[in-house]
């Protein structure tokens, strides 16, 4: 048997190896998960030993991880806004940077005179933005609408490990039949695809195993912005908001897009990093 430090190190080594930047905190990860302990490395039990079925499973997460498979997918739940969501193969991870779009529809949320306002979030995924605005609004009607077989499942996971009572659409959110039916919102929120033709062939080794359907948004990446703002602009009340995540440099264009489709008040909010990555705009 090894123990747990000379196992660690091993791991880390190996993914270091393989230029694996979060080395040692994907190491950790997979430990915490695989362990059961959240500091399974402490002095005191470095020296434990792990029994081989359990070092055998932990050398084969850390096999895949270091071949580029995404961590969150490893794990198979990855936390969103202090809130736990089911991820894997098919549906697109939830990041950081999205938690900036669910502090913007908040902030828009308080500017509305609803106290129950009706939310719908597009192209929802595992459901991280729909979830999360309910169980921050409990109070408000949230629909979260998603195309794919494989991501609605984790959606539909996601609604029930976090016990939010939300509708579930499954449908093409560019389908004006879709968007007719759904309507009188007073938020309308979406992370679409934004990537561009260009990007999608240069992904990141991780990004590459997520869903193409929920990354490619055209040659520029700005075919949703265009077609969903031109849509659902009908199904939302007047005074109510539309918000957006995008790419890094997309603001300007998505602006456009907003001022075009008369929008006011638009609004643009920074990210962690500050880059500037979501918008609202006021119909």
């Amino acid at each position: 048997m090894v123990s747990r430090y000379a196992l660690f190190e091993q791991c880390r080594s190996i993914l270091e190896k393989k230029n694996i930047d979060s080395a040692r905190f994907d190491t950790l990860c997979i430990f915490q998960d695989m362990l059961g302990e959240r500091n399974p490395i402490l002095v005191t039990d470095k020296n434990k030993d792990v029994p081989p079925e359990l070092s055998d499973k932990i050398m084969e997460l850390v096999r895949r991880r270091s071949e580029g498979y995404p961590l969150q997918y490893l794990l198979g739940e990855w936390e969103f806004y202090g809130y736990p969501f089911k991820v894997g193969k098919g549906v697109l991870i939830p990041r950081p940077d999205t938690e900036t779009l669910v502090e913007h529809t908040l902030a828009a949320c308080r500017q509305i005179e609803n106290k129950y306002p009706k939310i719908i979030d597009l192209c929802s995924g595992s459901g991280c933005i729909a979830v999360t605005l309910k169980k921050e609004i409990p109070e408000a009607e949230v629909f979260a609408a998603e195309i794919s077989d494989e991501a609605i499942k984790y959606l539909k996971q996601n609604a029930e490990l976090n016990n939010a009572d939300i509708t579930i659409i499954q449908g093409d959110v560019l389908d004006e039949k879709l968007q007719q039916s759904l309507l009188d919102f007073d938020i309308i929120v979406s992370n679409p695809p934004y990537l561009t033709g260009e990007e999608m062939q240069e992904l990141q080794m991780e990004v590459a195993f997520e869903p193409e359907l929920a990354l490619f948004g055209g040659n520029d990446g700005l075919g949703f912005y265009r077609r969903l703002t031109a849509m659902w602009k009908n199904s939302l009340k007047i005074s109510g908001y539309l918000l957006y995540e995008f790419g890094m440099g997309q603001h300007s264009a998505v602006s456009e897009i907003l001022a075009e489709n008369g929008f006011t008040d638009i609004t643009l909010q920074k990210d962690a990093a500050g880059i500037i990555r979501t918008i609202s705009g006021k119909k």
